[in-house]
C-alpha cells in the first residue's frame, strides 16, 4: 500500500478565539506543526456579540443556534469575514501560507438545510459532501486550509454548520488519504475527572473506558455528544482524537486526553 502522509485537523473554539492573546499563541504553535494540516474555527460568542450590538437577540435552543436570514448575514461577516481573514493574516505572519475558505470555496463542503421537525433552526447546515480532491489539492501545494463554520447547499445558499461537525467531517473523509488525528483544542486541558479540579485529566479513553465515564456520570451534559462524535470518527477511519488546550502542540506536553477506540 502506498505510504499515508499525517494529517492533523484542529478545531478551535471557545476563549482561544475570545483573546487576542490566546489566539496568538495558539496561532504561533500551529505554524510550527510538521507536515499537513487544516484548521477549523467556530465564532459563536464573537457573533453574537456583534448581533448585540445591530439590537438582533440570539436565538438558542436546547444550546443550538437558531439561524435566521438576519443572523446568517451575521454569522457570514463574522466567521468568513472578521474572524477567518484575521486568523489567516496572522497565520501568514508566522509563515504558515494559509488559505480562508468557507465550504462554498472550491466546493468544499457541502450541505443540506436542516429539516423542519419540532424546531425549526432556520439557515442550519446538515453536512453531505466534503470534496477532499480540492482540499488534497490545496494540502499538496503546501497551503493550510482555514475552514469558519459555514457550508453551503450547491444552489447559492450558506448555510450556519457547527465547526465540531465540520472538523470530524473533515477528519474521517480525509482518512482515506491521510492518517488524521483530530484535535479538538479549548480552554480546558483535557477531559477532566473532576470538573472542579483542572489538573484532573483522564489521559486516555478508549471506547471501553468511555463507557463506565458516562455510566459514572463523568462524561455528561455537553461533553456526551461531543466524545460521542469523536467515537465516531474513530470508527470510521480517524487515527486518534486529541482533546485539550493549546499546549497540545507543545513538543514536551503529554497533559491531553487522547481518545482511541
Amino acid at each position: 500500500p502506498e505510504m499515508k502522509y499525517n494529517l492533523n485537523i484542529i478545531k478551535i473554539g471557545g476563549n482561544i478565539i475570545e483573546s487576542k492573546e490566546e489566539l496568538t499563541k495558539f496561532l504561533d504553535l500551529f505554524s510550527k506543526i510538521d507536515g499537513a494540516k487544516i484548521l477549523v474555527h467556530g465564532g459563536g460568542k464573537k457573533a453574537n456579540h456583534v448581533l448585540k450590538k445591530m439590537n438582533i437577540e440570539p436565538k438558542m435552543i436546547a444550546g443550538r443556534r437558531v439561524t435566521d436570514a438576519a443572523t446568517l448575514e451575521i454569522a457570514t461577516m463574522v466567521y468568513g469575514g472578521l474572524l477567518n481573514k484575521n486568523i489567516t493574516a496572522q497565520l501568514q505572519a508566522f509563515n504558515c501560507n494559509a488559505i480562508g475558505m468557507s465550504g462554498a470555496d472550491g466546493n468544499t463542503i457541502k450541505a443540506i438545510k436542516r429539516p423542519v421537525k419540532e424546531i425549526d433552526y432556520g439557515f442550519v447546515g446538515d453536512l453531505t459532501e466534503i470534496n477532499t480532491a480540492t482540499i488534497s489539492t490545496l494540502l499538496n501545494a503546501n497551503l493550510t486550509p482555514v475552514f469558519c463554520a459555514l457550508s453551503h447547499d450547491g444552489d447559492g445558499q450558506l448555510l450556519n454548520t457547527n465547526a465540531d461537525t465540520i472538523a470530524s467531517e473533515l477528519a474521517v473523509s480525509l482518512s482515506k488519504q491521510y492518517n488524521t488525528t483530530l484535535n479538538y483544542c479549548f480552554e480546558l486541558d483535557g477531559v477532566l475527572e473532576d470538573i472542579n479540579d483542572k489538573t484532573s485529566i483522564i489521559k486516555k479513553i478508549n471506547s471501553e473506558s468511555y463507557t463506565t465515564l458516562v455510566a459514572d456520570g463523568i462524561i455528561a451534559d455537553g461533553m456526551l455528544p461531543k466524545m460521542h462524535n469523536c467515537f465516531q470518527a474513530l470508527k470510521q477511519g480517524v487515527k486518534e482524537v486529541r482533546i485539550g488546550n493549546s499546549g497540545l502542540f507543545k513538543k514536551e506536553n503529554t497533559n491531553y486526553t487522547t481518545l482511541v477506540l
